[in-house]
């Protein structure tokens, strides 16, 4: 089991990104420091997957140019929504289990770019 280093804070320190990962399944979409970070420290590997997997797997989805992913976790749950930038939900997955050390985060997701929001 992995220590889960991330604060709330954190996320936040991200401004721009100098790099830009390829992911690992779904070759067409790439994430920036920023979501590396909460990827590494959070062991939220699963969520940037997730993120991916839904741009090749659900049309709704695709078709959105920009994307807002909300994880809200509560008592080891948690509640994976996708909206358009407009609070028009998207799509909505529950998580029957997650040790994701924050109560909330969100990612970006626009041309193919998953990102924190203070990079964008």
């Amino acid at each position: 089991m992995s220590v889960k280093t991330l604060k709330a804070e954190d996320p936040e320190s991200f401004i721009g990104s100098e790099n830009w990962y390829r992911h690992g399944l779904v070759r067409s979409v790439t994430y920036t420091d920023g979501a590396k970070y909460v990827a590494d420290s959070g062991g939220a590997y699963w969520l940037l997957d997730e993120i991916a997997l839904a741009q090749k797997f659900n049309a709704r989805i695709k078709a959105e140019p920009f994307q807002v992913w909300k994880l809200a976790v509560s008592d080891n749950r948690g509640l994976l929504t996708c909206d358009d930038g407009n609070d028009n939900i998207v799509f909505t997955k529950k998580i029957p289990f997650t040790d994701f050390p924050l109560s909330e985060i969100r990612f970006y997701l626009t041309d193919n770019v998953i990102l924190l929001p203070s990079e964008y």
